[in-house]
């Protein structure tokens, strides 16, 4: 069966991701599946994303504009939904990005929030029908 397994998330502070990341995964429906010194688990269906911290980091430093992964897109069950992450992300450590063009900064069809931690980790939350 094709699909995503998972994505491991690595990260330079733990304590900070843990907040921020966690906080976000539960708003947009994933569920922590284990926790361990180095990290956490939480899971979607059969999807699953680790954040974590490894010894074997090349930096302290995320770059989203640098080869790689930009950002990960979370759907959710109507456009209240998205609305309610984004009015209370910035006190869980997420800063709105490109309010300017809330809610429809993809395009007038597409109803999405774009968030940045402060690590520099970019999400956005996408509005699927309800």
């Amino acid at each position: 069966m094709a699909g995503l397994h998972h994505v491991e998330v690595w990260v330079a502070d733990l304590e900070q991701a843990l907040a921020e990341w966690g906080w976000l995964l539960d708003r947009v429906g994933f569920e922590r599946q284990s926790v361990w010194s180095g990290g956490e688990t939480w899971a979607a269906g059969r999807t699953y994303l680790a954040l974590t911290t490894s010894p074997t980091l090349s930096g302290s430093t995320h770059d989203r504009r640098a080869p790689g992964v930009n950002h990960l897109a979370f759907a959710v069950d109507g456009r209240d939904r998205v609305d309610a992450i984004m009015a209370t992300a910035d006190a869980h450590g997420w800063r709105p990005l490109y309010q300017d063009r809330y809610p429809h900064a993809g395009g007038p069809d597409h109803y999405a929030g774009w968030l940045e931690n402060s690590a520099g980790f970019k999400a956005e939350v996408v509005a699927e029908a309800a």
